[in-house]
């Protein structure tokens, strides 16, 4: 069945959960929207997309160095509470989200930071990339737009696959958490350093020695 966008918007309406959790309920349940909304809420969404309006001022500031040095990272998540700030669960969700800076490398929190003129250099040179495999202009055109969601799924931190569930990308788990912990809960702001960044250097998998870590 056809997803139309009205049903996305219905069901966003009644839900608060976002456009594309909402599309991917609607596909997952046939178009039922009832059975999106019980979709949404056994995966937590559509309780978490209830406490996303609520004030985070909380928190914690993690800090992880790889490698002996080689890679920091130094991120701050939000919660609306210092007591949940002190949760368990909340400080493992928090080291998990620096390590994933460490061995993903995003250059955003979400794509509503990706400056506008990135954005648009990108899509020129996406176009160009498919104009060259031969394909004319205006199926150029459509081939971009897809494109350019592979780019912000590897600039944007919460677009991300997960690195401990490929499965989920870290704003499902970020969701999920805010489900669990039942605050609301932000990530923030981070920076990651490489030591040599910007210099000649050999060539290491800094992604693949996290993962270990990780296992």
């Amino acid at each position: 069945m056809e997803i139309s966008a009205s049903m996305v918007k219905d069901l966003r309406e009644r839900t608060g959960a976002g456009m594309m959790d909402c599309k991917k309920a609607l596909t997952e349940t046939n178009g039922d929207i009832e059975k999106a909304i019980e979709y949404l809420r056994e995966k937590g969404i559509a309780k978490a997309a209830k406490k996303a309006g609520r004030l985070a001022s909380e928190g914690v500031v993690e800090a992880y160095i790889h490698g002996g040095g080689r890679i920091g990272v130094l991120v701050e998540v939000n919660v609306e509470t210092d007591f949940a700030a002190k949760n368990e669960e909340f400080r493992a969700f928090v080291k998990d989200v620096a390590m994933q800076i460490a061995a993903m490398s995003p250059r955003y929190v979400r794509r509503e930071e990706v400056p506008a003129d990135e954005v648009e250099k990108e899509k020129e040179i996406l176009k160009a990339q498919a104009i060259n495999e031969g394909k004319p202009a205006n199926i150029a055109e459509k081939m971009v737009q897809g494109r350019i969601e592979k780019f912000y799924n590897e600039v944007c931190l919460l677009e991300q696959p997960f690195i401990k569930d490929s499965d989920k990308t870290v704003e499902q788990v970020l969701k999920e958490k805010i489900a669990t912990i039942g605050e609301n809960m932000n990530i923030r702001r981070f920076v990651r350093f490489e030591m040599g960044e910007g210099l000649e250097k050999k060539e290491e998998n800094f992604a693949e020695e996290v993962m270990k870590q990780i296992k």
